[in-house]
């Protein structure tokens, strides 16, 4: 074992930028949003930047590629990443660590691997510093334990893991295209939220389906009768969503949000509502869930729309763009109000064109739900096998 910071040749905090010196292009600004469990997230619809002049103005450190970024918030605390030559000229920003690892004693991508393994975050977890919001300090950073195996096991190791994660990866993509061709087709079939393509008349989405519909009405709920529980972890980027917890009504029939199958989950907090969460509740106990108060329901109106329909719309990019644009509330707590959902104007299809939509989408879902085993079992691999090296 071997403290983190003694394999470490340079270990720095990003700069702190005020919103002020920010620009359109010049020196790319890299956020702990860019940092992604073990990967570098790009989104270039939020790329942050800063002259040239003010980066000589304000002698920022400079990120180079192959250096390892590390954010010191949530979530997780800790996630790292290595910076790609697609980057270019960089800094980072303060909540950021930038590191440089002695490459004589630590390989780095065995050192990105470990960063995923339990033993990491159990490291992390003495040094974690607030309640709500946790973060980690540099100088806490630096007091990690690191295994430290010779460096041709090092190499080893991490060869093992990148080719497990190299499949992964192409599990994940493969569901990323599916999800693509089930969004280009609602566009084809459709047109884009907010427009009227086909001349159908710009309704309200409140009188296309019920926002948030009342549990008084649902002669299912005794008090025994069991349901699932869906807390907001369980829910997707890509509409995942598992019903597998299962509570009796008594203990969840307050403060937690009601919806029956078939409805469709809107993520209205940030970042989950940017990220893209949400889902079409499936396979629910008894045909009734209840799950975080940071969900939003929609539930589809029989004769009127369907569950397709109304999730692929929720999840297309201007839809979500509206809905970021109309959120309330303070940083970190800004929510999309449900009042955005009842008044936002869409097109409303024949049911006969959304049932063809719905029965293409659902054909799609047998696709993915096959690829998603796949990478289901993939992920149950990686992790036991960084149980072996990391535990």
């Amino acid at each position: 074992m071997a403290k983190f910071a003694s394999i470490c040749c340079n270990i720095v905090d990003g700069d702190w930028i005020e919103s002020k010196d920010q620009s359109e292009r010049g020196v790319r600004l890299l956020q702990t949003g860019n940092i992604g469990v073990g990967e570098y997230l790009d989104n270039h619809r939020r790329a942050r930047y800063i002259s040239l002049d003010t980066f000589g103005r304000l002698k920022c450190t400079e990120v180079f590629q192959g250096d390892i970024l590390i954010s010191r918030l949530p979530d997780p605390v800790g996630r790292a990443c290595i910076v790609p030559q697609s980057v270019g000229k960089a800094i980072a920003a303060v909540d950021c660590t930038i590191v440089r690892l002695n490459n004589s004693l630590c390989n780095k991508r065995y050192f990105i691997n470990y960063t995923q393994s339990e033993r990491y975050y159990n490291e992390l977890s003495k040094f974690l510093a607030g309640t709500t919001r946790t973060r980690i300090s540099r100088k806490n950073l630096e007091k990690i334990e690191v295994p430290l195996p010779s460096l041709d096991e090092q190499r080893r190791i991490a060869a093992v893991l990148d080719k497990v994660s190299d499949l992964i990866a192409k599990r994940r993509q493969q569901l990323e295209k599916l999800d693509e061709l089930v969004k280009a087709r609602f566009v084809e079939m459709f047109g884009e939220p907010g427009t009227d393509k086909f001349g159908w008349g710009l309704r309200k989405l409140g009188d296309c389906c019920e926002i948030n519909p009342k549990k008084a009405q649902d002669k299912r709920l005794t008090l025994d009768v069991e349901v699932s529980f869906v807390p907001m972890p369980t829910v997707g980027e890509r509409g995942e969503f598992d019903a597998s917890d299962i509570r009796c009504y008594r203990e969840v029939r307050t403060g937690f949000t009601y919806f029956r199958e078939n409805d469709v989950l809107f993520a209205k907090i940030t970042p989950c509502m940017e990220n893209g969460k949400g889902a079409i509740a499936k396979g629910l106990r008894n045909g009734v869930g209840f799950g975080s108060t940071e969900f939003h329901v929609m539930r589809p109106v029989a004769g009127v729309s369907t569950s397709h329909w109304l999730y692929t719309m929720s999840v297309l990019c201007p839809f979500r763009i509206e809905a970021e644009a109309n959120m309330t509330g303070s940083a970190g707590q800004r929510r999309v109000p449900a009042s955005f959902l009842k008044g936002y104007l869409v097109a409303l299809p024949p049911i006969e064109r959304q049932e063809s939509f719905e029965a293409f989408a659902v054909q799609e879902d047998k696709v993915k739900c096959s690829v998603q085993k796949n990478l289901r079992r993939l992920e149950a691999l990686k992790k036991s096998l960084m149980q072996r090296y990391f535990e």
